[in-house]
């Protein structure tokens, strides 16, 4: 008796379709059994998924039937309803038949196909990179988008886009082993303003009788960190506006892909873009990070727009704040939608804070047992990002407590109740005072 065993190769498949594997296989003996496995492991486990035995089944009983020997065709089928990523992996089909001339011996044959189980990405973001954090208004810096893919499978195609048109970024290199998260070095063109240049410049732009201050070649891509001598930031500067950058043209851009596998099977996607700012430029800029993958039947993305804080809303707790109360103040929002989060910084208006600090860094300041000496302070928030700064006021407004007189507050802000007694008897009081 001879038996051929093949499986119908697959397509891949998205998760949640229905999947048949068939089994094709041609003999002329007769049936003994068909056996399905799953393998697993690498080869290692082979998990039964399908039994059909031919002694304990009248299914198969028409082969006894044929008058002459002839080869006989069959095909045995096994439908998974909805394939989930754990589907992923190796099949087998193991078919054995009886041998012709004695029934004790079994011939076995078999059969393998792989299943690809694809995955559409389930979410995508777009975060800035290290923020919050200070941005200094008078130096040019770098600024990186990271683009989050999750739940994919293969790994999906990723890029970027600047106002619907595609950018064209130059491709960095994988950072080195075990230096965790990596940050190009700085991409510095020039950070120089007229609002900022340093006295060394002459009217004819000239430094130190060198090139005109037009004529230098800023330098591009990924420049080596600046040497200790920098220009001076005069301390009569108070203007709060970001200095307008010098530029080449077209801001050049580094982009980055990189992606690890999950253990559910399915692929985390990042790609980051990197430039340097310009805020001038780069504030209500459009981003958008797009991506393709072949489970998917069009890009899906997310955008962001690049945007300077404006307007913040501040409120305090209590409206009416008495002496010996915790008093919050707090940032709820702005008047436009800000990106990325800004870093928030409290100071008060000529003085320390409460604590003695110069200044508080977070949404909220929080004043414990508040006292009389702080009614009327003003208090400034500054909330800044890459993209530009603003500051706002608020006045403390301290009422007095009916629960606390006046006075009654020690040199570690405890409040204390006390009275003021008189220990002289009353003839201490009539006698008059000793002539010295």
């Amino acid at each position: 008796a001879y038996l051929t065993v093949s499986i119908e190769p697959l397509p891949p498949v998205v998760v949640g379709d229905a999947v048949t594997l068939k089994c094709n296989f041609k003999t002329d003996g007769k049936m003994r059994e068909i056996v399905w496995y799953r393998v697993t492991d690498g080869g290692t486990i082979k998990q039964k998924i399908f039994t059909f035995d031919a002694m304990f089944s009248t299914n198969f009983s028409q082969m006894e039937n044929y008058r002459k020997r002839e080869d006989l065709v069959y095909q045995s089928t096994v439908r998974l309803p909805e394939v989930r990523i754990s589907d992923n992996g190796p099949y087998e089909c193991h078919v054995g038949i009886y041998d012709r001339a004695t029934r004790e011996k079994v011939v076995l044959a078999s059969g393998n196909v792989f299943l690809n189980v694809m995955a559409p990405p389930t979410s995508i973001s777009v975060i800035a990179a290290d923020t919050p954090a200070p941005f200094s208004r008078y130096q040019a810096q770098n600024f990186t988008l990271v683009c989050v893919v999750s739940g994919g499978k293969p790994a999906p195609l990723v890029y970027f886009k600047r106002d619907g048109e595609p950018i064209e970024a130059t491709p960095l290199p994988e950072p080195p082993a075990g230096t965790g998260n990596w940050a190009p070095r700085n991409l510095i063109h020039r950070d120089l303003d007229d609002t900022k240049v340093p006295k060394s410049l002459s009217a004819e732009g000239e430094v130190g009788g060198g090139l005109p201050l037009a004529t230098m070649d800023p330098p591009r891509g990924l420049a080596a960190e600046r040497g200790p001598v920098t220009e001076t930031i005069p301390e009569t500067v108070v203007s709060r506006e970001f200095p307008r950058w010098v530029h080449v043209a077209e801001p050049i851009y580094y982009f980055r892909h990189t992606h690890a596998p999950v253990s559910d099977g399915t692929v985390e996607a990042r790609a980051t873009l990197t430039w340097t700012l310009n805020p001038q430029i780069d504030n209500e800029a459009l981003f958008s990070c797009e991506v393709k993958h072949p489970a998917l039947s069009m890009p899906m993305q997310s955008e962001v727009t690049l945007v300077a804080p404006k307007g913040p809303k501040i409120m305090m707790t209590p409206t009416r704040a008495r002496v010996g109360d915790t008093v919050r103040i707090l940032v709820q929002g702005f008047q436009n939608e800000v990106f990325p989060e800004p870093l928030f910084t409290w100071t008060r208006v000529g003085s320390r804070l409460l604590d003695g600090s110069a200044e508080h860094d977070g949404k909220e300041l929080v004043l414990e047992r508040v006292p009389a000496e702080l009614n009327g302070s003003m208090y400034r928030c500054t909330a800044q990002n890459p993209l530009g700064s603003t500051d706002t006021h608020t006045r403390l407004i301290v009422f007095e407590n009916p629960n606390i007189p006046r006075g009654t507050e020690d040199s570690n802000g405890e409040w204390w109740w006390h009275q003021d007694f008189d220990l002289k008897s009353p003839l201490e009081r009539e006698a008059p005072c000793p002539k010295s």
